[in-house]
């Protein structure tokens, strides 16, 4: 997927709200530019992964045109990747792009906290495990992330028709020609340019991220009104304590214009994961000095106060029979609106731990989600029903 980021203060990443701050989001899909996959040969790989029905009558068409699929090609249902790994597999909102609900990303851990080596191994994990959905950026450790993820894709000989690659545009090279939204950056104006980008084959799909409702129903329009693409989906951070965009903003898009999500950060970038219970340990994320408004977040009021919260969800984990960051990541997932939940790793065990939480979903009853809501307080509510 393709982000075209908008926002900087002195060329720079601030903190959390300024640093990431607008994307324009570009789903590469089947397709992905020779700089992120490509043999030597000009032959492209991906890996394979087959798809869950999602609700509704989605759900009653796609298991017909599967089964019809699996009797022309004499296979069986065991035959398939969601049977073997047990991974459960979405819509991109109202798109036909099938993604697995648990992604992995890129941010910080590619090309910056992990060697390649383990890299590939983050990488073999989750394809291993039935994760088709790889999210980077350009801006991802000036855009070795992106490099070392292509190199993997490469050197596995992934079959590339099955694989969703994921970008984003916006902080590139050092030079003003080499950021923005700009013609000479990214070909054209956002829309304009995106839906460039989709004809000549460069990329398959594309949407959002850390835009607002506001903005991203502009860019619909102006799809709509200029016969262009629009985007199919929007990046948002979603998470026990951030909860209000993905819960409020995006249901209305996604009945009004299909535009699903894609969150990312389930764990807090890591507050969630307990690492942080007794201050800031070193070789952690927040100990980087690139990251001191993520200690300064940490050590606050309102730190120590998710930290006890945090606490208090311990024993709801336990008798599930699952860690918290499992817990975390199933509660992201129990939201029938999110097409996907992007997991950050920076070593193997905690790969695996997270990748467990779709054994949890399942037990995410509506008891135990009040219980999560009530020892939060946090719970945003509308006064709209898109059911109805």
């Amino acid at each position: 997927m393709l982000a075209a980021r908008t926002g900087t203060v002195g060329g720079k990443i601030v903190d959390e709200s300024t640093k990431l701050r607008k994307y324009s989001v570009v789903s590469l899909g089947n397709k992905a530019p020779k700089s992120v996959a490509e043999n030597g040969k000009g032959k492209r790989h991906s890996a394979a992964g087959q798809v869950q029905p999602r609700s509704g009558k989605t759900s009653l068409l796609y298991e017909l045109e599967m089964n019809w699929y699996l009797r022309v090609c004499d296979l069986s249902y065991e035959n398939t990747v969601a049977c073997r790994t047990g991974m459960l597999y979405r819509n991109l909102g109202k798109s036909g792009l099938r993604v697995s609900c648990l992604g992995l990303g890129t941010w910080v851990t590619f090309g910056g906290q992990i060697s390649d080596e383990v890299a590939e191994q983050l990488m073999t994990i989750a394809y291993e495990n039935g994760v088709n959905l790889f999210d980077t950026a350009e801006v991802y450790a000036a855009g070795k992330a992106e490099v070392i993820l292509g190199n993997i894709i490469k050197k596995k000989c992934w079959r590339r028709s099955s694989l969703v690659i994921t970008t984003k545009l916006y902080w590139g090279g050092k030079a003003e020609t080499e950021r923005g939204l700009s013609r000479k950056h990214i070909i054209e104006e956002i829309v304009r340019a995106m839906s460039h980008v989709i004809n000549q084959g460069m990329a398959m799909y594309w949407g959002t991220s850390r835009w607002s409702a506001m903005e991203i129903m502009e860019a619909y329009s102006v799809a709509r009104q200029f016969n262009l693409i629009p985007p199919v989906c929007e990046q948002a951070e979603y998470h026990l304590f951030q909860r209000e965009k993905v819960e409020i903003q995006l249901p209305e898009l996604y009945h009004k214009i299909g535009v699903g999500a894609m969150t990312w950060s389930p764990l807090a970038c890591g507050i969630i994961s307990g690492k942080y219970e007794n201050g800031v340990p070193e070789s952690t994320r927040a100990s980087l000095k690139c990251y001191q408004w993520l200690k300064d977040k940490i050590l606050s009021e309102d730190g120590r106060k998710q930290q006890s919260k945090l606490k208090d969800l311990v024993p709801i984990a336990e008798r599930l029979g699952c860690t918290l960051p499992q817990l975390a990541v199933a509660w992201c997932l129990r939201n029938e609106g999110v097409s996907s939940v992007l997991l950050g790793s920076s070593n193997p065990e905690q790969l695996v731990e997270n990748l467990g939480a779709i054994q949890v979903l399942p037990k995410m009853t509506s008891h135990i989600v009040n219980e999560v809501d009530n020892i939060l307080g946090n719970k945003p509510y509308s006064k709209k029903d898109y059911r109805s």
